[in-house]
């Protein structure tokens, strides 16, 4: 079981009153610790992202010359497809 660490974190008067204004007086460490959470998996995302530019060559594939043309040659070669 994780234990909950107390750490001090000198915020705002303002911002403060936001907190409590949306989460509440007494849910303040929830609150502020779920919008850390949804931060640190956006920082996660955007490092995979970063990490993947590159990945694939600039020229080379199939549609290099249309994509459109190779885009609705995809759609049409898969039989699961309704349309």
């Amino acid at each position: 079981m994780l234990r909950p660490m107390r750490l001090h974190i000198a915020l705002a008067d303002d911002l403060v009153t936001e907190i409590d204004r949306r989460a509440g007086p007494r849910r303040r460490s929830a609150f502020i610790a779920e919008l850390i959470q949804r931060g640190l998996d956006d920082e996660r995302r955007w490092d995979d992202i970063e990490a993947a530019l590159g990945g694939l060559p600039d020229t080379g594939h199939d549609w290099d010359d249309d994509p459109a043309a190779w885009v609705r040659q995809q759609r049409h070669a898969d039989p699961r497809r309704a349309g």
